[in-house]
């Protein structure tokens, strides 16, 4: 790797840091998506950019520095993020090109260390101690990790130097963009205590207006409060979490690999649906495209959910366990269906649907067992084989019947 030195444009890194207790990095792409889309449209740098459907009512991917000065952020309702920044250039994403941009920034970090927590395919920690005798300080891996990532990709990244994951994290936010900051170990508390609450893990709206109302604003307020008075008035749980947190306690170690915990797929309706038919025909759709995810990771689930979203943006969630585990479309569909049906919304307009597998484990870690004169449906095999076909002629090379007649009922319309 580069050992080429960069300033970027978040705060400078402080010299004479003592960064020999720090060997947790958090790595953070800066505006991930809006960032790879400028690489082929750079008369786009410096103005505001958004990255969603523009047509469409999902949500904000990604948005540009520019555009966050007015207020847009990730996940903010596309339609707001429109009244908010109108002169924004929207671009539709392209998920092929994240995804190949991704692969290769992860590629840096094993580079450095094979122990790589990913986050998200645009973030992730990494523990740095067995790498110092080899490639140098903490300090000095993160700026070389930065350097690398903007010479092969043309990206910039912030990076937090910290003794925890948590402080990592945080520091990587407060040097945003494209700078890196080292909290020493000794300077966790001065570091935490003058942020506001809502910085902690855990704290939500709810949790922080429940703490506002007990004057705690800062994390120096809540470190204050005995811990019994947290759990009290927050629960056990959340009580406790907060209360070591206030004082940087957080001994969760990187984890090279974790396993998923679900794959979900999920839709907004361009115009609110209340017809069951259409609502069925996603479903379909999203089970279809939830089941190749899953049979592409070597997954199967137990659990089935779905998510349906009225058009007031209240959301309903339904679950259900199978008996057996399962990455049939046919079968995840016919459970969301039920689903669905008992959710007891025919004729309510509907905003969003989505569905998700729970309860994973390795396919060839579960056998299905056949009841006494059960036959083999067959299904598998088929999905198997529409595999094979999309691998070769392109997404939708095979679609169920149904899709398809939905498909021309589209265009007809």
């Amino acid at each position: 790797m580069s050992r080429k030195q960069i300033t970027g444009m978040g705060p400078a890194p402080r010299t004479g840091v003592d960064d020999s207790g720090c060997p947790i990095l958090h790595v953070d792409m800066d505006a991930f998506f809006a960032s790879v889309e400028l690489l082929e449209r750079p008369e786009l740098r410096g103005r505001p950019v958004i990255v969603g459907s523009p047509a469409g009512r999902g949500v904000v991917l990604s948005a540009t520095y520019e555009a966050r000065a007015q207020g847009v952020h990730s996940a903010m309702p596309m339609s707001r993020a429109r009244r908010l920044c109108p002169r924004a250039t929207i671009i539709p994403p392209s998920h092929g090109k994240y995804t190949e941009v991704s692969r290769g920034v992860m590629e840096i970090f094993h580079a450095v260390t094979p122990l790589v927590e990913p986050i998200a395919s645009d973030e992730a920690f990494l523990d740095v101690a067995g790498a110092g005798r080899r490639l140098g300080s903490p300090s000095v891996i993160a700026a070389m990790i930065r350097a690398e990532v903007l010479e092969r990709f043309g990206i910039t990244c912030s990076v937090g130097i910290a003794s925890s994951k948590f402080i990592a994290k945080l520091a990587s936010k407060q040097c945003k963009p494209d700078g890196m900051l080292v909290v020493p170990a000794d300077e966790v508390v001065a570091f935490l205590h003058p942020l506001p609450v809502s910085a902690l893990w855990g704290v939500g709206e709810r949790t922080e207006q429940s703490l506002v109302r007990l004057g705690i604003r800062t994390v120096g307020d809540l470190a204050r409060v005995p811990p019994g008075t947290l759990q009290r008035e927050l629960g056990q749980a959340v009580g406790g979490h907060l209360a070591a947190l206030a004082w940087g306690r957080d001994e969760r170690a990187v984890t090279a690999h974790v396993p998923d915990k679900s794959i979900g797929n999920e839709e907004t309706f361009a115009v609110d649906v209340d017809d069951p038919e259409v609502i069925r025909r996603e479903l379909l759709r999203l089970s279809e495209r939830v089941a190749a995810r899953m049979r592409k990771a070597g997954h199967v689930g137990r659990t089935v959910s779905v998510k349906l979203r009225r058009a007031d943006f209240s959301t309903i969630s339904r679950s259900r366990t199978l008996k057996e585990p399962t990455d049939v479309a046919q079968e995840i569909y016919a459970t969301a269906c039920e689903l669905f049906q008992a959710a007891d919304l025919d004729r309510v307009r509907l905003r969003l649907v989505g569905v998700r597998m729970e309860g994973l484990r390795p396919a060839d870690s579960a056998s299905r067992q056949l009841s006494l004169g059960e036959r083999e449906t067959g299904w598998r095999e088929a999905e198997q084989a529409m595999d094979r076909a999309v691998r070769r002629f392109g997404p939708d090379a095979v679609l169920p019947a149904s899709l398809v007649r939905g498909r021309l009922d589209e265009m007809e319309a």
